[in-house]
């Protein structure tokens, strides 16, 4: 099985922001999926507060695993796309699929016509979103604020 990383940017610039807001950061790899296990077991144990799930092809293939760890861990999980939070995590904020998947089916339409891949330009997604599951925060014990309710884009019930 090969192994995917969440990009180093990605993590240096979520690292970068924890401290920015006085959090300490501990970072876990998981390179086979029978790591798992031991990986939230670790965080438990240690107490962290909660789990940001960098986006990674290969942790987004073990989602359904990690969802299920995060809630037998009683840890509260945050994610980058709101799939995530309607198979039963706790909250996400980050693009759009939606909007990822149209775009993509917009380059392989140009592609398709004759557009050679190298010459179209790299896009930042356009839209962002908060995605938040009450149903989970409540099984976590958590109360979601109001306000952060307000702002969201999406509470799964």
């Amino acid at each position: 099985m090969r192994h995917f990383e969440a990009s180093p940017a990605i993590l240096t610039a979520a690292e970068f922001a924890a401290r920015s807001l006085g959090l300490v950061t501990r970072t876990m790899t998981v390179t086979r999926a029978e790591e798992f296990e031991a990986a939230f077991l670790a965080a438990r144990n240690e107490r962290v507060g909660a789990v940001q799930v960098l986006p990674s092809p290969y942790l987004g293939a073990q989602r359904a695993r990690i969802i299920e760890l995060a809630a037998r861990h009683r840890l509260p999980a945050f994610y980058e796309l709101g799939l995530y939070v309607r198979d039963g995590g706790l909250m996400s904020y980050g693009p759009s699929s939606e909007d990822l998947y149209g775009r993509s089916a917009s380059y392989v339409d140009r592609i398709l016509k004759g557009a050679r891949p190298s010459d179209l330009a790299v896009e930042r997604p356009a839209r962002f979103e908060l995605v938040m599951n009450r149903k989970t925060a409540t099984a976590l014990g958590l109360a979601l604020p109001q306000a952060l309710l307000a702002r969201a884009d999406e509470v799964i019930e």
